[in-house]
């Protein structure tokens, strides 16, 4: 799970940098980078969810 929470956190860097390039100056390709680790970060987010779950049930 230590993990997981790792890679989350490391998604939602990318996708912080690449939302503020493409706001901030206009970075088109910055765009289509933080929308893809959008969906990365959503994937993780929900695995995390299963995770934790069942961590809750023990």
């Amino acid at each position: 799970m230590k993990a997981l929470v790792e890679k989350i956190k490391a998604e939602y860097a990318a996708f912080e940098a690449n939302a503020d390039a493409q706001v901030v100056k206009g970075n088109k390709a910055a765009g289509a980078r933080a929308r893809k680790a959008a969906l990365d970060l959503m994937k993780d987010l929900k695995e995390f969810r299963k995770v934790s779950v069942a961590e809750a049930k023990k």
